[in-house]
């Protein structure tokens, strides 16, 4: 008959505990903290049935089959199809509208093709920037950066500029979250032979609910993922129901991540910030620490379909393309630029010899003293 062993950690160190025979206690070796054989026993029912919470969160799943719909034949009579021959970026666009170059990677050899494979979306938050103010915002991003090539700033022209529809999927969900946290508080008595420093530690359990809206997590991915975080946030209270009337004069980047695929990155934003909103219930202790994981439940999730306004630019500098997005709701502009190498070098020459008086005059005065 195999013999079954259970080890036991102390709750509060994390260090094995051992059973004090003739007693009803068991103690930590490490920390001296004792426990009733009762109360060990109820934590640890505590915490398997929060794993068995933990679990059964893992395994609810969001209703991406709802999000989207199917175009009618009307609608697909009026929709274009563009692959890029050298990227293979899929753009969407109306008959009124014609790809010429990839927006990504300058290629100006686009394909025609089939129109197909995609899902209407649902919602679309209408262009409120121009292409002027788009330009504008470009030449007011330059202002104020010194390490600019002078030749940039003086001769430097958009060369390509294309608003684009940016797919993206919302997840919406009622959340009940819970966890256990440790908190630890230190007291220090003084004597004359010693430091005593005691520690308490608290066990803190924690249960929420609440409602996400709109998590948004993008379904392209041609677009660079740290530009788009960097122009959020959207104002989601302009979405208005998708019409492709709203596409007319502008291109729509097709989807390469379907709903599906994007469920990961969705549970990861739910689950940070319901541990989030627990942890900061956790207060009145010098050091706090999550247990375990917290168990995050999720109800009635829906996802739904939008496209999102971006205003791509395109520069040229000594042969190398800079690219610069914006925003096509709030304005916001971000995008890489060039530095001069002779002002860098001058600019760190000079940090150097100001750091390098800074430092001769405290040595200086340390010594006179």
């Amino acid at each position: 008959m195999a013999a079954h062993t259970v080890s036991y950690k102390c709750p509060s160190c994390g260090a094995p505990i051992g059973y004090i025979p003739s007693t009803d206690k068991i103690v930590c070796e490490y920390c001296g903290t004792a426990f009733k054989i009762e109360t060990l026993d109820d934590i640890y029912d505590k915490e398997q049935a929060q794993a068995a919470k933990s679990r059964a969160a893992k395994e609810a799943t969001w209703h991406t089959e709802k999000a989207g719909s199917e175009w009618s034949e009307e609608e697909l009579a009026h929709m274009h199809a563009f692959t890029c021959s050298s990227c293979g970026a899929e753009i969407v666009c109306d008959e009124n509208t014609m790809a010429t170059e990839c927006c990504y990677c300058g290629n100006p050899t686009m394909l025609p093709s089939r129109f197909s494979g995609m899902l209407k979306p649902d919602f679309v938050i209408p262009f409120k920037k121009t292409k002027e103010e788009a330009v504008a915002a470009l030449e007011e991003f330059y202002k104020g950066k010194k390490l600019l090539p002078d030749k940039f700033t003086a001769n430097n022209r958009v060369q390509a500029i294309q608003g684009m529809y940016v797919p993206f999927w919302l997840f919406n969900s009622d959340i009940s979250a819970s966890g256990v946290y440790k908190g630890e508080n230190d007291s220090v008595v003084t004597t004359p032979d010693e430091i005593i420093t005691t520690t308490s530690v608290y066990r803190c359990e924690r249960n929420g609910s609440m409602r996400f809206e709109r998590i948004p997590v993008d379904g392209s991915k041609k677009m660079d993922d740290s530009y788009m975080e960097s122009i959020e946030p959207f104002d989601y209270s302009d979405l208005v129901p998708f019409s492709s009337a709203y596409l007319s004069g502008f291109l729509a980047d097709k989807y390469d991540v379907d709903a599906e695929a994007a469920v990961a990155r969705a549970d990861e934003r739910v689950c940070r910030s319901a541990e989030g909103c627990l942890e900061s219930t956790v207060t009145g202790f010098m050091r706090t620490h999550q247990m375990e994981d917290c168990a995050v439940f999720k109800e009635n999730g829906a996802v739904q379909y939008a496209m999102v306004p971006v205003w791509i630019l395109t520069t040229q500098y000594e042969g190398k393309p800079y690219t610069f997005m914006m925003n096509g709701q709030t304005g916001r502009l971000v995008g890489s630029l060039p530095a001069d190498k002779n002002k860098l070098m001058m600019y760190s020459a000079g940090a150097f010899i100001a750091a390098f008086v800074v430092l001769y005059l405290l040595l200086s005065n340390t010594i006179m003293k």
